[in-house]
């Protein structure tokens, strides 16, 4: 890890599987048009495909190996949707849910494993008002940009580039019961910090230290517990600015810095451009200001959040596909999604120097070795397993009942 100092050698960051043992791959939906920024276009997406004949609806359905119009599959975990075939599937449209679809991108997603090619149902299982979710980020050489993002909403885990992460809950049961943590770790560092570490605080220090190399994430553990104190703190900062808060909670830059619409965005914009004099962002003639250079150069495994975020709301859709089923004009509802996007990207650029500055301050590591004295190492291998969780009949192909 560049810039952190340890008396021992750098290997004693200790690797996140290691901390958090279970992990769960990317969902691979397989298909675009079961996801959107805004549910309604979803729901017309639907009632579009449900309407079509047999030999259209294939079309549309853009089949997989995994997915094809003649195939069954079960209800997601906590979700409405039906398990009879494609071909057979009429009535309304699944309630659509929140997804997060890219780093810092919120969409929705229609919650039927029909048109899923691997929703990793383990995961639907365990995704409550409770639950947090680790997301580690592809590895770019030099691309710099946060190593893992948390979110509350069930994310989809794919990184903009680089090889995908994994996808780590903090809960391995609903309701915040049994915490995915290596078992004895947290009553170990409590003992060395001489106060209660909770899961959360665990997950705060992970997103305020952790980094990732070409082979996987890595977060070291001090044996300070001034220095322990001091990141789960930022780290807590961090979070807050991953999860935006809800209402009076939501981020806010100080006044005279926040971004305002200045000049209003076209109905249908092409182009996103950044003024760094001016700091102004250019949608098409709109325009909003001021907008911290931090906040546009802002990237994750290489790609530029800004850009990502505005190319999957204005990038052209094939004609005739279900993709193109979207928004005639700009939303309203996008621009204040932006102004958002804009303050978290900048407020999120502030807390890095406080980090640098954290990770120069370790001088004493928790190492591989200390953990392996204290019985938390090896990690049992049931704990890299999902814990049997079925708070429900699950609804399975066809019709049937499930059972875990």
């Amino acid at each position: 890890m560049p810039g952190v100092k340890n008396d021992g050698p750098l290997t004693d960051a200790m690797p996140l599987a290691d901390l958090m043992p279970w992990s769960v791959a990317p969902l691979r939906l397989g298909r675009g048009w079961p996801v959107a920024p805004d549910a309604a276009s979803l729901k017309a997406r639907w009632d579009a495909f449900v309407a079509s004949p047999a030999d259209r609806r294939e079309a549309l359905l853009e089949p997989s190996r995994s997915r094809t119009l003649h195939m069954a599959a079960a209800q997601l975990p906590g979700q409405r949707a039906g398990t009879e075939p494609l071909a057979r599937a009429a009535g309304p449209c699944p309630e659509p849910v929140r997804l997060l679809h890219g780093p810092f991108d919120e969409q929705w997603l229609i919650p039927d494993q029909r048109l899923i090619d691997a929703a990793r149902p383990e995961l639907w299982r365990v995704a409550d008002e409770r639950q947090l979710f680790l997301v580690e980020q592809g590895y770019v050489p030099d691309a710099g940009g946060p190593a893992v993002l948390a979110c509350a909403v069930l994310p989809e885990g794919r990184s903009p580039a680089g090889r995908p992460g994994r996808i780590r809950p903090l809960y391995r049961r609903p309701g915040g019961a049994e915490p995915n943590v290596a078992p004895g770790l947290l009553a170990h560092l409590s003992d060395t910090y001489g106060e209660e570490v909770r899961p959360e605080s665990l997950l705060a220090w992970v997103l305020a230290t952790g980094t990732r190399d070409a082979k996987e994430c890595r977060v070291p553990l001090p044996a300070d517990p001034d220095v322990w104190a001091r990141g789960v703190e930022l780290g807590r900062g961090v979070l807050r600015l991953h999860r935006r808060g809800a209402g009076a909670d939501r981020p806010k830059l100080p006044g005279g810095r926040r971004p305002y619409v200045r000049a209003p965005l076209p109905a249908r914009p092409t182009e996103l451009l950044y003024d760094r004099e001016e700091e102004a962002l250019l949608v098409g003639d709109g325009r909003i200001s001021p907008v911290p250079a931090a906040a546009w150069d802002f990237h994750v495994s290489g790609v530029r959040v800004l850009e990502q975020w505005f190319a999957r709301r204005t990038t052209p859709s094939e004609p005739g596909t279900l993709t193109a089923v979207r928004p005639a004009t700009w939303p309203q509802p996008w621009t204040s999604e932006l102004l958002e996007l804009v303050t978290v990207l900048a407020l999120l650029a502030e807390l890095e120097p406080p980090q640098r500055e954290l990770r120069s301050d370790l001088s004493k590591l928790i190492g591989p070795y200390e953990l392996r004295r204290a019985g938390v190492l090896p990690v049992p291998p049931g704990a890299r397993r999902p814990a049997t969780v079925l708070n429900q009949p699950e609804e399975g192909p066809g019709g049937q009942f499930a059972f875990l």
